[in-house]
């Protein structure tokens, strides 16, 4: 039986690890023809397994970018969802970070959309979704001033892109996770752990702040992005899909 994304082709970014790796299985198990990129290419290892093709790709590089997605050919689907997560405040965020935080969070995936939606438009048909968060316009976060603000952005320009889209066959949501046991979450454990006292109460506290007593997984992400991706959405646009286990309840 032909799966969800029989026929699409797929472009998904940061899928070395975590949610990124875990849709870029996802899509391929659902039948879709997938491109995985990540900055470090050896964390793209094991995929090939899975028949996802994988290149080495750095979002902060607008050349770069531009060739990948033109040799990738005409893609059904864009995943965004390479980002940093830095712990600041107004008060202690530095102009590197807020740099950083801006370019790789908010303007590379300007960057891509850019690249990837005059191929839709012309086809009349492709679904976009970036990567935004639970913390930004939803939530505000503690500690998390310049990613809140980024992710707010995102879901910003998402509602942007699907109204200017939404007539010509093309489509654009964000997924908007709480807090998701990935290698990005083991680090801010780590760097939290001299503070809480241990690494397992710095874990515990971010599995506190969670309604359902437990942290969300990649492939739950992942579920949703396959259904954001396929064709059973059609009537999905300009959406922040909260996916947080009540967090914001």
């Amino acid at each position: 039986m032909a799966g969800r994304l029989a026929g699409k082709l797929c472009f998904v970014t940061a899928a070395g690890q975590g949610i990124g790796r875990a849709t870029a299985l996802a899509f391929a198990a659902e039948g879709g023809t997938v491109i995985a990129t990540d900055r470090d290419a050896g964390k793209l290892a094991g995929l090939a397994a899975h028949g996802i093709e994988t290149h080495a790709l750095d979002v902060l590089d607008d050349a770069a970018v531009e060739a990948a997605i033109a040799a990738a050919g005409m893609l059904d689907v864009l995943f965004n969802c390479a980002g940093i997560v830095h712990q600041n405040t107004a008060l202690t965020c530095t102009e590197a970070e807020w740099d950083l935080a801006f370019a790789l969070n908010v303007r590379a995936m300007w960057r891509t959309m850019r690249a990837v939606l005059p191929g839709m438009l012309e086809r009349g048909r492709g679904s976009v979704i970036n990567m935004a968060s639970a913390a930004g316009s939803i939530k505000g976060a503690p500690n998390r001033f310049v990613y809140g603000t980024t992710k707010a952005a995102v879901i910003g320009m998402t509602k942007a892109v699907a109204a200017d889209t939404v007539a010509r066959g093309v489509r654009c949501n964000c997924l908007c996770p709480g807090t998701i046991d990935t290698p990005s979450l083991g680090e801010r454990v780590a760097a939290n752990a001299a503070a809480a006292g241990s690494v397992e109460a710095a874990r515990g506290a971010f599995v506190a702040r969670q309604a359902m007593g437990r942290l969300g997984t990649a492939e739950e992400i992942a579920s949703l992005a396959v259904y954001l991706a396929a064709d059973e959405s059609a009537f999905v646009t300009g959406q922040a899909m909260v996916i947080d286990g009540g967090w914001t309840l």
